[in-house]
């Protein structure tokens, strides 16, 4: 052994682990010296679980840190998501209140910045539907009184059809208007359903009738009647006669014999509502029946239903509220 050179050695097996040390002190001597390592050993022991516990404690209060701060965002992206549903269902006044700077008040904000311009771009159409429907009342009504200037014949019949048809669409469009402005007011009283159904049809041929209960409803009759006319007017259009009005309490169906709803557009009635300028036929077609019906049904709290039978044609059912 060198003269600069110290051996410490770990001895481990007995009852308390030992540390040896020894150095060479002359030529022919060593010096070495045995100690019980057994206090070191138990300070290294506690310093392990000190470790372990404050590790474990930091894991646990990191990861509850996580969980709070991913149900915190959590819930505010579910109530942006929300809100974007209420806007996409008509509620246009839906916003989102952002908090922070993070991503999730930038989509709150943008979600708001969306419905504000979809809120302005919707009234900006409203207000043009309806000043060019206000615009066309005028020229109408003066065909209609030029019309019966006209002597009778063929001709005459023909152009006063056309403009009756041009005069219920531009009364349709006002309506339309009326019900996106929110401005409609709804005047309820005690009517009978089966009062209110027949004398919706009353003017409509191949439509029938049926009671299988009655019900005093109180609601906005002139609504119902408008309602339930459309959806007789709509099914002799195109479906296919007889047309079958059932009364049955505070729910009425219409059903005709028709091919039924085309899938594409019984799709949209489920999902997004009637389209403008949309209507249930086959071969295409104009109108905004389905659109006055469902803005009047929304007015009375009523719930509209659209499906194809089993054994053919398409049924509406209109249900009111009771309470």
């Amino acid at each position: 052994m060198r003269d600069d050179v110290r051996v410490t050695y770990l001895q481990e097996g007995g009852e308390d682990p030992v540390l040896w040390a020894a150095t060479r002190i002359s030529d022919r001597k060593v010096l070495a010296i045995r100690r019980s390592y057994a206090p070191e050993e138990r300070s290294l022991a506690a310093l392990d679980r000190t470790l372990f516990a404050t590790g474990a404690a930091v894991t646990v209060l990191v990861s509850l840190a996580g969980l709070l701060l991913g149900v915190r965002m959590g819930r505010r992206a579910t109530a942006a998501a929300r809100t974007a549903e209420r806007i996409a269902d008509g509620d246009l006044d839906a916003r989102v209140r952002p908090h922070g700077g993070d991503e999730i008040a930038r989509l709150a904000a943008s979600v708001n910045t969306m419905a504000d311009a979809l809120g302005a771009r919707l009234e900006a159409e409203r207000r043009v539907t309806a000043d060019i429907a206000h615009e066309l009342r005028t020229p109408v009504a003066g065909m209609s009184t030029a019309v019966g200037l006209l002597p009778p014949g063929r001709a005459s019949e023909l152009v006063a059809g056309s403009v009756q048809k041009l005069r219920g669409l531009v009364e349709d469009v006002l309506e339309v208007a009326r019900l996106d402005s929110q401005v409609a007011a709804v005047e309820t009283e005690e009517r009978e359903m089966s009062a209110m159904t027949r004398r919706a049809v009353a003017g409509l041929d191949d439509v029938r009738v049926k009671v299988v209960a009655d019900a005093v409803v109180v609601t906005d009759p002139r609504r119902v009647e408008r309602v339930l006319a459309n959806l007789a007017a709509n099914a002799l259009r195109h479906g296919a006669p007889p047309v079958e009005v059932e009364v049955d309490g505070p729910v009425v169906r219409v059903r005709d014999h028709g091919p039924g709803f085309p899938p594409d557009l019984l799709a949209v009635l489920h999902t997004s509502g009637p389209q403008r300028f949309r209507t249930g036929s086959r071969t295409g077609g104009t109108g905004l029946g389905l659109t006055i019906v469902t803005g009047q049904a929304r007015l009375l709290g009523a719930r509209l239903t659209f499906r194809n039978r089993p054994e053919g044609g398409a049924e509406t059912e209109l249900r009111l509220p009771t309470d």
